[in-house]
Parts: C-alpha cells; structure tokens; sequence
C-alpha cells in the first residue's frame, strides 16, 4: 500500500502574507495565538475547469468573519481574489479546493492579542467527493455535541474554534459507524450536519432549519436560489427532531460536500428523490458553467 502523503510534505505552493512560497516551507511559529487560542478564521472554496467558484463571496466571507474576531484583514476582496487565482494557476490546478485561512500571529502570548499581526495564508490541491457514500446516500448519527446560541459566540463567522464540536461530533460518528453526525441547536432544534447545511423535502418544497445559530453557508445560499428559479417552495424554518419521520429527502450542501443524499439520520430513513436529484444536477451545471448563473 502507497504510503500516504501528509498535508505539511507535498510539492507546490502555498501564497503567505504576499508571496509564494514552497510548500514545505509555509509554516508559523508553535506560539502563534491561533493555535492557542482560536484565533482564526477559514475559507473552503472549489475550483471547477479553472473557475473558482463565488469567490469574491468567499472573500468578503474571510474579512468578515476576521471583523467578527475582532481583527481587520489589510488585503481587499480583490487582493484575496488574486491571490487565490495565483495560487490555483502556481500549482498547475483546474479542479481544485481552495483553502484561505488567516489568523492571529505570534507577536503576543495570552489571552489578549492586541498586539498580534494578523496573516494570511492560501493552499489549494486537488480533492475528490468529501464524502464517500455508496448509492444509497449517507448515514448520519446522531451528534452528543449541539451548536451553540448566538449569544456565545459570532455564529456567522467561519472560525475555527467552532469546529472543535464539529471535530468531535464527526469522530464519535465515525467510530459508531456512521459518515457523519447531525447536530441539534442549543434549543434541541436541527440545526446542521458537522460542516454542511441540511435540506428535507416534503410534499414538494424544501425545508431547511433557519440559519440563527449556525453559519449560512454559500452553497445552502445557492441551492435556495435554484430552487426558486424552479418555482420550487423554500420553507425556512425551525425543524424539531420529532418531525423527520415525515420528511421524504433529505440531502447534505457545502463547498466541499457540494450536494450529497442522505439515507438515514438515527432511526430516521429517507428515499431518493427527484427533487433532490435535479438540485445536485442543477449546482453541478451552474459551478461547471452550463448553467448561467440567476
């Protein structure tokens, strides 16, 4: 068996704070503030046919999310847009995920990180299906972990420190099983699978939890507006536990999930659909450019 390659001992480039730089040499320093503390923030955007797809979304996204941390980024959208391009076209990619990731350096030690510079780093490398389902779609347990209220924490932020529950959901799922987990709110409400939104379908319309406590991804965003382009009704709401018995579809989305079935949640099964079915197919035509974007 090949032995498999590391994400830190690869060829390549990776761009930092401005340049490219191999690969093997993008590193920080072990007292950098983000690694203590979480003081950073990420994007995960897919490259199709050499296309970048909704990157300055994705852009705009990290500055915000650094703002809601509480640190301003000093390069713009158009400046992160470039970057990203110059790093997928640096490591020869077409079909690509894309990584920006920028957090707190190691200009000070503790909780406060006033003083801290912050940094910027993008990666990109050639990455299949996130998921790895047989036909039937996947099968998510049940999360011991719930996201957290609004009041805890900048829910809307794509930072890193939410992902600890999100890490330990996954491995607790993994270990029973299982492809991935779905999480309830602080109220018990559904609320996500461990990193990527969630639709059922019932009698027609797609039904998807109201994003208050957990991020609005870009792709949940995008599958809304296709669906209504179809004249297909999006119903935002709170979804209890109790009701997923009486959805027929179901289906995971993300950047990196893109759009995946989902077989069963816990007890609950569900079937594939038509519906769901002609979404996957509708965002694979819009990301490739077949379809022109509304």
């Amino acid at each position: 068996m090949a032995e498999e390659i590391t994400f830190d001992d690869r060829d390549g480039f990776i761009w930092m704070d401005g340049a490219l730089v191999p690969w093997r040499a993008a590193n920080v320093h072990v007292l950098t503030h983000a690694l203590h503390y979480a003081s950073s923030v990420f994007e995960g955007v897919r490259a199709y046919e050499g296309t970048i797809f909704e990157l300055s979304r994705h852009s705009r996204r990290l500055r915000e999310s650094a703002r809601l941390l509480g640190f301003e980024l000093p390069w713009s959208v158009e400046a992160i847009d470039a970057a990203c391009i110059e790093t997928l076209a640096a490591n020869g990619l077409k079909d690509a995920y894309v990584r920006p990731v920028a957090w707190r350096g190691s200009e000070q030690m503790g909780v406060s990180a006033i003083r801290t510079r912050p940094h910027l780093a993008i990666a990109c490398w050639a990455w299949g299906s996130y998921f790895d389902p047989d036909a039937a779609g996947l099968r998510l347990d049940i999360a011991p972990w719930r996201r957290p209220p609004p009041y805890c924490a900048p829910v809307q932020a794509k930072a890193s420190g939410h992902y600890m529950i999100a890490t330990m959901s996954k491995h607790h799922a993994e270990g029973r099983g299982f492809h991935d987990a779905l999480m309830f709110d602080h109220r018990g409400q559904v609320a996500e699978a461990t990193a990527a939104n969630i639709f059922f379908v019932k009698d027609g319309a797609l039904h998807t939890p109201t994003a208050d406590c957990f991020l609005d991804g870009i792709t949940r965003q995008t599958v809304i507006g296709l669906a209504r382009r179809r004249g297909i009704a999006v119903v935002e709401r709170a979804i209890w536990p109790e009701e997923l018995e009486g959805f027929e579809q179901c289906f995971l989305t993300g950047s990196a999930a893109e759009i995946v079935g989902v077989a069963s949640i816990g007890p609950w099964s569900f079937e594939p659909g038509d519906l769901g079915r002609q979404m996957r197919k509708d965002y694979a035509d819009l990301v490739r450019g077949r379809l022109a974007a509304g």
